[in-house]
């Protein structure tokens, strides 16, 4: 079994599903609707939704005679929460290679004065 970490990222692996998030980011949709700027089937979308929908980014309700899709928005967190503690320690590394940097190139300032001294 597939933890739904690995799905998510799995899901937003394809951009017509990236672009489906996004539009939903903006308000709940319609299967037909989320269909209208692809030059696929209806069909086509509801398999992407349903890829959507196993890895918990979107949900689907009842409202009327609709289904609205909703996206839901606290998967999103999880991938946040992930990306976000390899961001801290890629920034770590960077603090410390700038500091080791910093450190190689002290001494030559210092040196760069005495040199010219020394040299008259």
């Amino acid at each position: 079994m597939t933890d739904q970490l690995s799905q998510v990222f799995a899901a937003l692996a394809d951009p017509t599903r990236r672009d489906m998030v996004a539009r939903l980011a903006d308000g709940d949709a319609t299967v037909g609707r989320l269909a209208e700027p692809y030059d696929v089937s209806v069909q086509a979308v509801s398999k992407h939704l349903k890829v959507l929908e196993d890895a918990g980014l979107v949900s689907r309700g009842r409202k009327a005679q609709t289904r609205p899709v909703h996206l839901e928005a606290e998967v999103l967190d999880l991938m946040t929460a992930w990306i976000e503690r390899y961001r801290r320690r890629a920034e770590e590394r960077f603090a410390r290679l700038d500091a080791v940097l910093a450190e190689m190139d002290a001494p030559e300032q210092q040196e760069t004065p005495q040199k010219k001294k020394d040299a008259s």
